[in-house]
C-alpha cells in the first residue's frame, strides 16, 4: 500500500504522523471517503467541495484541491485495485496538547484500502443517543468519530451493520456513516440537512436522480415505512431488511430496487457527476 503524506508517496512502514498532530490529540480534522473502481475515483469534485466546507467549519485553511487531486491520482496509480476505499484526511497539523492550534499548518494524508461490494440488503438498529442538530460540528465530516464507533459497536452486537440516530427533537436523522431514506405510499423521503444529518454525496445524488423529498420524519416512521434504504459512498443504495425487531420481508422492495438500478446506471455513466 502506498500513502500520500508530507507531499509525497510513502509506504506503510515509513508513513508516520507526529504524535502531536491535532488530528490525533484532539480530533481536529476532517476527512472524505471516496469510492474508487479500477483506479478511478467517483464524484471526487463533490467530495473535495465538501472537504473544503468541513475544513472551513473547523476554521482550517482551505485544502488545495490541485494537491489533493494529485495525491489521489498518485495513490490510485500505485495500486489500482478493483474496488477501493480512498480516504482523504486533512488535520490541524502539529500542535500543542491542548485545544489551541500550532503554526506549522495542516497535515494531508491520502490512503487506499481494498473493499468489496455490499450485499443488496442489511439490518439496522436504533440507538438511544441523539445527534445534536445545533452543535458546532453539525453537518461537518470530522475525524471526531468516537460517537459513531460506539453506536456501530452496538449495531454489531445485534447482528446489524448500521445504527440510526434521532436528533434532539426526536426526528429521524442519520446513521453512523450513512443517510437514511424511507418509502411511504410509493414516495421516497429522507431527513433534511436541517435535521442534523451529514449532507451525504450519495444522498444528494439519490435525491437528484430519484426525486426523493426532504421531509421532517418522526422516529416511528421506521415502524411503518413500506421500505427503508441507506445511502453512502460504499453502500451506494442499500435496502434494509430489518430495523430492530421489525422485519421487512422481500427487501429490496420495488421502489428501493428502482432507486438502486437508477443509481448504478447514472453513476456508471458519469464518474464525476
Amino acid at each position: 500500500m502506498s500513502i500520500w503524506l508530507d507531499g509525497r508517496l510513502q509506504d506503510v512502514d515509513t508513513a508516520r504522523v507526529s504524535v502531536f498532530d491535532h488530528g490525533l490529540t484532539v480530533g481536529d480534522g476532517v476527512f472524505e471517503t471516496v469510492r474508487a473502481t479500477d483506479g478511478r475515483p467517483f464524484a471526487l469534485t463533490r467530495h473535495l467541495d465538501r472537504l473544503t466546507r468541513s475544513a472551513r467549519g473547523l476554521g482550517l485553511p482551505d485544502p488545495d484541491h490541485d494537491e489533493v487531486r494529485a495525491a489521489c491520482a498518485a495513490v490510485l496509480a500505485a495500486d489500482p485495485m478493483p474496488l477501493g476505499r480512498l480516504r482523504i484526511t486533512y488535520t490541524g497539523g502539529h500542535g500543542p496538547l491542548g485545544s489551541d492550534r500550532g503554526a506549522q499548518g495542516p497535515t494531508l494524508i491520502v490512503a487506499l484500502g481494498e473493499t468489496t461490494r455490499r450485499p443488496d440488503s442489511t439490518a439496522v438498529v436504533t440507538v438511544p443517543w441523539t445527534r445534536n442538530e445545533r452543535g458546532a460540528l453539525t453537518g461537518l465530516k470530522t475525524t471526531s468519530y468516537a460517537e459513531n464507533v460506539v453506536a456501530l459497536a452496538r449495531a454489531q452486537q445485534h447482528d446489524a451493520t448500521e445504527a440510526l440516530f434521532a436528533n434532539t427533537v426526536g426526528q429521524l436523522c442519520e446513521g453512523t456513516g450513512s443517510n437514511v431514506f424511507v418509502v411511504l405510499d410509493g414516495e421516497i423521503h429522507t431527513p433534511p440537512v436541517a435535521s442534523g444529518c451529514l449532507a451525504g454525496i450519495t444522498r444528494a445524488l439519490t435525491v437528484e436522480w430519484t426525486g426523493a423529498r426532504e421531509t421532517d420524519l418522526p422516529m416511528d416512521v421506521l415502524a411503518r415505512a413500506d421500505e427503508i434504504f441507506l445511502t453512502s459512498t460504499l453502500r451506494d443504495v442499500q435496502a434494509v431488511h430489518r430495523v430492530d425487531d421489525r422485519e421487512l420481508p422481500g427487501a429490496p422492495g420495488p421502489v428501493t430496487a428502482k432507486a438502486m438500478r437508477i443509481f448504478d446506471e447514472r453513476s456508471g455513466e458519469d464518474l464525476d457527476p
